[in-house]
């Protein structure tokens, strides 16, 4: 079984890296989301010394997600914004592709918002649920039809230098259908690394219902939770997760599990029953690997979060 950190300013320490395989870490994940494989190659120098031997990249793909913001910005419940133009930074095709009273869930439903009016280039909205926004957390506008290519033109530059830096695997967010996963497969072939492993990542209600039509298409599937939770109401999440795990058992096709598996930990050194009772169900649910995101690229305790991580999920193999 494979266990994935997620590399970040938390854990970019060659000790702390070294603790973490020590601890059973098998692999790590790099979200280029927030940044291009070649802006990263000191973090690919420190992964080479820690002995880290899996290299996973998360391709931004067709994921919606807020731009560059000058600084956090606070938002209050009540207080009008902008998305798009003279606003928010947000991609186009968010602004042409809802109408008013659509809900916009943004850095995974921490904070929402409602489209009260939508013009031409910036949608006016309404803060639901306040807090603190941040450059480049995710977007999500729950049963709209927005229209975004597999894959983006950074995506592609970093497939073109991926197995040079020693990827091994990738992984593609809100994957659609079979379409999506022929796209990455064909940029891979012309990238010159068509044997990197596709990872594709069930985000949304598109690709949970689609999942029959891709699942011989990919080496693994990934039930990402984050977004997907927000794809649907909350309480649904666990039968839909139980679901999909089936179906992937019942194809033959490895699946990880991730986010928010030791949630609690980016700020306590013990984590709750709950998420350790998280780990080992799905290790029952037969999980070919699990990963940690923020637990270890941002929290306060990335080895320690490793060794929940690996020592629960043994306890249930």
């Amino acid at each position: 079984m494979d266990f994935y950190g997620t590399i970040g300013p938390a854990c970019a320490d060659v000790k702390l890296l070294q603790q973490m395989v020590e601890a059973g870490m098998t692999g790590i994940r790099m979200n280029l989301s927030h940044g291009p494989l070649a802006a990263h190659k000191d973090w690919l120098v420190m992964l080479h010394k820690a002995g880290v031997k899996k290299l996973l990249i998360d391709l931004q793909g067709p994921e919606l997600r807020i731009g560059r913001l000058p600084q956090p910005l606070s938002l209050a419940a009540g207080q009008t914004v902008r998305l798009g133009v003279q606003g928010i930074p947000c991609p186009t095709a968010l602004v042409q592709g809802v109408q008013p009273g659509q809900k916009l869930l943004l850095d995974d439903g921490k904070l929402l918002a409602r489209v009260d009016t939508a013009e031409p280039e910036a949608l006016v909205c309404t803060v639901v649920r306040g807090g603190v926004l941040q450059s480049r957390k995710s977007l999500a506008a729950p049963g709209a039809d927005i229209q975004m290519p597999t894959l983006t033109t950074e995506d592609k530059e970093n497939l073109a230098i991926a197995a040079g830096c020693g990827v091994t695997g990738v992984m593609l967010p809100f994957v659609r259908g079979a379409a999506d996963i022929r796209n990455l497969r064909q940029a891979l072939a012309e990238a010159g690394a068509p044997g990197l492993k596709i990872l594709a990542k069930i985000e949304n209600l598109a690709g949970v219902q689609a999942l029959p039509e891709f699942l011989p298409l990919v080496d693994e599937v990934v039930i990402a939770r984050g977004d997907l939770g927000n794809a649907m109401p909350l309480w649904e999440l666990p039968r839909c997760q139980k679901q999909l795990s089936a179906a992937c058992r019942a194809a033959g096709v490895p699946f990880m599990v991730v986010t928010q598996m030791l949630d609690s930990m980016h700020t306590r050194a013990v984590p709750t029953r709950a998420e350790v009772s998280d780990i080992y169900n799905a290790v029952l649910d037969g999980a070919s690997s699990l990963m940690l995101t923020g637990e270890t690229a941002a929290g306060q305790y990335p080895v320690q979060a490793m060794e929940y991580l690996v020592r629960t999920a043994r306890t249930a193999m």
